[in-house]
């Protein structure tokens, strides 16, 4: 049980959101000051907007507010560096000052009434928080069928992923220090969260339909993560790789004792499509587990660089509209 009222930061990551982002950052700037009035967090507690390289009028918006209302801080990146990266840019800049951070997308597709309940289980102790849908509703049937295959898969690779889990979650400021130390450039934070170990909880919370604009996780983004999730959190894939080999060896003896059978037959044309559908079948297996272990590999090169995941290019932090270059 905790007893001191926290500072909250709440962390939004932002990629050409100007369609919804003013609106969302009064809904937000609203249940704020409500969570201020009822005693739930503290009077300095701040809203945290990331700008992920957007194209359009995003860090104007965020300036623009953040100039006038000293709860709204800011962060623009060089240039789009991902979601997951503006979600840890977030959290890790908000560490120096919060008791904990919450995150949520710009659109507020997430209810922000569920704050209340993030700041209770934050209270009675709780390190790490999920955020978990009531239910897929609001998404299409493709990305519901998709999105239950992943987690699935996940599950089955021995990823730590609570299913339908989404980038709604607080952070203690004990658990942002320990995520400081997670080095690695492929992020995937509903794997990478699950492994430190916190007492956790979870929160329940609806899902509405998008105010305006659309969702700026396109199909190849998705995919992405997805493949960034199954890399980075198992190697269960590359041991699926060896028995594979071993199943297929096995195949090819009983096909060549088979070939063997018939050629003392003097059949030796019978095989042929057997063979070719076998020839087929085992080269795209090959090109299949020699792409999967390049990813592998990929990842590794990537990782060795050791380059910064996200640069900030200007950083609006309580009012002060210091322009500063660094990385982290």
């Amino acid at each position: 049980m905790r007893d001191k009222i926290p500072r909250l930061f709440i962390v939004i990551p932002c990629y050409n959101e100007e369609e919804v982002l003013e609106e969302s950052m009064k809904i937000l700037r609203d249940k704020l000051t409500g969570l201020i009035g009822a005693g739930k967090v503290k009077d300095d507690s701040r809203i945290v907007c990331v700008d992920d390289g957007s194209r359009d009028r995003t860090w104007d918006i965020i300036a623009k507010r953040a100039s006038t209302d000293d709860v709204f801080l800011g962060l623009k990146f060089s240039r789009n560096y991902g979601h997951q990266n503006a979600i840890l840019a977030g959290m890790l800049e908000s560490r120096k000052a919060a008791d904990c951070v919450v995150t949520i997308d710009a659109d507020l597709q997430q209810d922000v009434e569920a704050l209340d309940d993030f700041i209770a289980k934050y209270m009675e102790g709780c390190d790490v928080v999920y955020g978990i849908r009531n239910d897929r509703d609001t998404d299409k049937a493709g990305k519901k069928i998709t999105a239950e295959a992943f987690y699935m898969l996940m599950r089955l690779l021995g990823a730590k992923v609570i299913p339908n889990s989404a980038d709604y979650r607080l952070l203690s400021a004990k658990a942002l220090e320990a995520l400081a130390d997670y080095p690695e450039s492929n992020l995937f934070l509903r794997g990478l969260i699950p492994t430190m170990g916190f007492k956790s909880d979870v929160v329940y919370f609806d899902v509405k339909d998008r105010t305006g604009g659309q969702s700026k996780y396109t199909l190849s983004k998705m995919l992405n993560l997805a493949l960034d999730g199954i890399t980075s959190m198992s190697t269960r894939p590359l041991e699926l790789i060896v028995v594979l080999g071993l199943v297929f060896c096995l195949m090819a003896l009983v096909i060549f004792i088979l070939s063997m059978i018939d050629w003392a037959r003097g059949m030796v044309v019978q095989g042929w499509t057997t063979t070719v559908a076998l020839l087929c079948l085992i080269g795209g297996m090959n090109l299949l587990t020699n792409g999967l272990v390049g990813l592998y590999v990929g990842k590794t090169y990537i990782e060795i660089k050791h380059r910064p995941r996200y640069i900030i290019d200007q950083s609006i932090w309580d009012g002060s509209g210091v322009l500063e270059l660094y990385d982290q």
